[in-house]
């Protein structure tokens, strides 16, 4: 499923060739995605002008100035495709402008889309309980200390929690832990303010790596260029079970399960 990063590289990508554009046309090639498409989409966004667009966790934000926000998710096989030059049969949603046509393709069908009005978007329910973002300010060692206070749940299932911290997935969350030399299995509760300090900053590392490199690229996702992102050659410890942690410390990699996903480190480095 595609995580922050790919969304972030999604919204990018678009705002190239989106911003400021006024939309011609819109057109549902079905009537529903995971969800039904909103009653009037088509209406509302024809003839409005696109003046930004963003990102909130793992959802893409189109913004108009008709006062209404498009929110999209990939789910696990979405992705937008610019100007293509064939109309798959997996692309269920096509906008247009006067010099493009973006075509929302998810085979699997497990993306959806959403029309609210902006301002009152931070109410919109996925939303209203969301934590801080992992790149924005409301993150750091401080926060994170009284939000896990008393969780005996283990820190990798907490920080997939997204009332304690907005948009993490399990590929970033292996990856920060291993970056910060924490295991994932112990409690959220019992990890020092010192551990939480080298943990913030880890988090934003891979981030910002990973959104720089274009994502990681896993089964279906590809940025809307249609190039695929490469910060898959840069796991140390996702996927990567049974070979030596690069670190060089002589641990091997292992994997278990938690909360009915795998979890990958290194048990020599994270404590």
């Amino acid at each position: 499923m595609p995580e922050l990063p790919e969304v972030e590289t999604t919204v990018r990508g678009l705002a190239r060739f989106l911003e400021g554009e006024r939309i011609t046309r819109v057109t549902l090639r079905r009537p529903d995605m995971r969800f039904p498409f909103p009653d009037g989409i088509g209406q509302a966004l024809t003839g409005a002008r696109v003046t930004a667009l963003g990102r909130r966790a793992k959802y893409g934000l189109v913004h108009t100035d008709r006062g209404q926000t498009l929110i999209f998710h990939l789910g696990m096989s979405g992705r937008w495709r610019i100007d293509p030059g064939d109309i798959d049969r997996h692309d269920h949603l096509l906008i247009e402008t006067e010099g493009n046509r973006f075509a929302l393709n998810d085979p699997r069908r497990f993306g959806w889309v959403d029309l609210v009005d902006t301002g009152n978007l931070e109410n919109w329910p996925a939303f209203a309980t969301m934590g801080p973002e992992p790149l924005g300010g409301g993150l750091d060692a401080p926060y994170l200390r009284c939000a896990l206070a008393g969780r005996k749940q283990a820190i990798k299932l907490c920080l997939l929690d997204q009332s304690i911290i907005a948009g993490l997935g399990n590929i970033y969350v292996c990856e920060a832990l291993h970056m910060a030399g924490i295991h994932p299995r112990r409690a959220g509760g019992r990890v020092s303010l010192a551990a939480l300090e080298r943990l913030v900053p880890a988090i934003r590392q891979v981030l910002t790596q990973s959104i720089e490199d274009g994502g990681s690229s896993l089964r279906d996702y590809a940025r809307p260029d249609g190039e695929l992102g490469y910060f898959a050659t840069r796991f140390q410890v996702y996927g990567r079970e049974g070979q030596a942690c690069l670190r060089g410390d002589g641990g091997i990699i292992r994997r278990f399960t938690q909360g009915g996903r795998s979890t990958w480190c290194c048990p020599q480095c994270q404590r």
